[in-house]
């Protein structure tokens, strides 16, 4: 590696939201390294079917298409939002770096504050783990499924198709739109996806060279973090479109981990604490799951498929 080589080829989705962020990491490592990175966008499935997330699992529909220019060689390495990666490993590559993450949290985008929207309003989100916490702080609102990116979404809003719409914090924030978040929701009342606010680097596993080059970007403590969230996924045997809401924060050598499973309807929950070594995050996501599965976690993810 070195100043002078080309510019290295990063693969990003083609949505405003992805190159926003993809642009982010790619000026933080010419920064850092003073190697010049030139973005390739990609379409994925993701971007393009129609159906609703929820009918395909999820798992992967934003990533497969990067990974395959990835294995091609077409690009040197991508970026994806972390909590859009599958939670199994895939052996032909490697998550490089995990940059600093952004605010994890949920956002409201509407005039007004949940508690103050009227009964029967429409809220829109695709996301059955929104929905299940949404039920269970307010009930009696209408949750409308939606697709498309963040501009079509806000849009409904302004157009009065529906009140209020839930994004996360984090893309508003990458794509300047902050001024319209009516509420941000503390993660007592809305847990987050695992992952959601942070980004995975990745690139083949038989570039060691370019693995250690992009490394420069990685912040340990949001590894941790990260790690302990996918581990519960991964162990509750939940794709990311599963009512599955965690996070966990590093305090010193500690690591603090909250993870949740919501019924459909909001009336039922499994949610679990733990705290423990900043140096074992997967031990310790995995060892929460084993106690949520203990006390029933398993059978209201299951109640989703039905």
């Amino acid at each position: 590696m070195n100043r002078t080589a080309p510019p290295l080829r990063m693969g990003t989705r083609r949505s405003a939201m992805a190159t926003a962020q993809s642009g982010m990491v790619a000026a933080r490592l010419t920064e850092l390294t003073g190697r010049a990175v030139e973005l390739v966008g990609v379409t994925t499935f993701g971007d393009v079917t129609k159906a609703n997330l929820t009918q395909l699992g999820g798992t992967g529909v934003f990533v497969s298409a990067l990974r395959d220019k990835l294995i091609e060689g077409e690009i040197d390495f991508a970026v994806h939002s972390l909590k859009d990666l599958p939670t199994t490993p895939d052996p032909r590559v490697v998550i490089a770096a995990i940059p600093p993450r952004d605010d994890p949290r949920d956002a409201l985008v509407g005039p007004v504050k949940l508690a103050d929207l009227p009964p029967g309003a429409k809220v829109g989100t695709g996301s059955p783990r929104r929905v299940s916490q949404l039920r269970a702080l307010r009930p009696d609102l209408e949750y409308v499924p939606i697709r498309g990116n963040a501009d079509t979404r806000i849009a409904k809003v302004a157009s009065g198709e529906l009140q209020a719409i839930v994004l996360a914090v984090a893309g508003l924030g990458r794509l300047g739109r902050e001024a319209e978040i009516a509420q941000v929701f503390e993660t007592e009342e809305m847990l987050p996806a695992p992952g959601q606010g942070a980004l995975a680097v990745e690139c083949r596993a038989d570039r060691a060279d370019l693995a250690a080059f992009l490394g420069v970007l990685d912040d340990a403590p949001t590894r941790a973090a990260v790690t302990a969230e996918r581990a519960v996924l991964n162990a509750l045997e939940a794709g990311c479109a599963a009512p599955v809401g965690a996070y966990s924060a590093t305090r010193g050598r500690e690591l603090f981990l909250t993870a949740a499973v919501v019924a459909v309807d909001g009336r039922r929950a499994v949610r679990k604490s733990t705290a423990g070594s900043l140096s074992a995050p997967a031990d310790l996501g995995r060892d929460l799951a084993a106690e949520m599965i203990a006390e029933g976690a398993g059978t209201l993810i299951g109640e989703r498929a039905h």
